[in-house]
């Protein structure tokens, strides 16, 4: 059984592009789904809470644009490589030292 409990890193590999663009794709949604929630606080709130909704509904597409471009950059350092036990090696045997007669 191996000494460690976590799990073994054979690649590096990112995940797949699917993934990625369904990850942007929902911070993308999700940022325009607040930004239409201030669009509609704004219209509905009097007062200095209005400008708040207002300032949110004109900054958060600029936000979702640049959340839905940003790619993945980090670095998979979380993963144990694998590091084979040191096992002892079979050695040849030694050649007889003995004098001829």
């Amino acid at each position: 059984m191996n000494q460690q409990d976590d799990p073994v890193a054979i690649t590096s590999v990112r995940p797949a592009r699917s993934v990625d663009i369904r990850q942007r794709q929902t911070r993308y949604l999700l940022s325009m789904g607040i930004r239409t929630l201030c669009f509609v606080l704004a219209i509905v709130t009097t007062g200095p809470v209005r400008w708040f909704f207002v300032a949110g509904a004109i900054v958060l597409p600029y936000v979702a644009v640049v959340l839905a471009n940003a790619t993945d950059r980090r670095q998979t350092t979380d993963l144990v490589p694998f590091v084979a036990d040191q096992k002892p090696q079979i050695e040849a045997p030694k050649p007889a030292t003995d004098p001829l007669p």
